[in-house]
């Protein structure tokens, strides 16, 4: 195992997921492609870095060539975003490293922060969210659920764009491929993912590029 890897759910509707892990051994991490963006904090004796990461539209490969590395992950919903760093400007691996202010703290949006713990990451969304520095757009969260809102098929894109730096099929593609590679994992077989994840329904089924690692 290349990580050892904690998560927890959280009480923030602007937070999927909160992460740790702490590398443990040499080798290659996978990692799939995703719709939201996330902070995180990187330490390695004793000097932290923090990562400002947006949506990836592809796999990607990180070597893993230090061990005790330790991390803190924030993942953000979809559509959950920071104005001044859009995701668009974040979109597959350009992460924004924001400065450190001391050993304790970092620079975001012209003021200082105190670096989290996995305990009380959700405090910190919380202020952030109160700053206006994070913020969630209600029409990705209304069409995410099913539902339609009241604007112009062109209003929703352009909503989209500005929330996600995504297109609405293009998130629905990514989170379809992450739903049927869990599956996969979970030891579903090719045809039955193909059928509950919707492939079977694409006028051009894209069975063939399922497979196991």
């Amino acid at each position: 195992m290349l990580y050892k890897i904690e998560e927890r759910p959280s009480d923030s509707p602007l937070v999927e997921r909160i992460w740790r892990a702490r590398s443990q051994s040499f080798g290659v991490l996978t990692s799939q492609a995703a719709t939201r963006c996330e902070i995180v904090f990187v330490k390695y004796q004793g000097e932290n870095q923090i990562i400002l990461r947006g949506p990836e539209t592809k796999a990607s490969q990180l070597p893993v060539q230090r061990l005790g590395i330790e991390f803190l992950g924030i993942s953000f919903v979809t559509g959950a975003f920071m104005p001044h760093l859009p995701p668009r400007q974040l979109l597959d691996f350009r992460d924004v490293n924001l400065p450190a202010a001391s050993r304790q703290s970092f620079w975001l949006d012209s003021s200082t922060w105190q670096i989290p713990k996995f305990e009380n990451a959700d405090t910190f969304v919380a202020k952030l969210a109160q700053e206006d520095i994070l913020v969630r757009d209600p029409v990705v969260e209304t069409v995410l659920a099913g539902r339609s809102p009241d604007l112009s098929r062109r209003a929703v894109q352009y909503r989209f764009s500005q929330a996600t730096g995504l297109t609405q099929s293009a998130i629905q593609q990514i989170e379809r491929a992450r739903l049927a590679a869990i599956l996969l994992e979970a030891g579903k077989s090719i045809l039955d993912v193909v059928h509950e994840t919707g492939y079977a329904d694409q006028p051009h089924s894209r069975s063939r590029g399922l497979h196991r690692e």
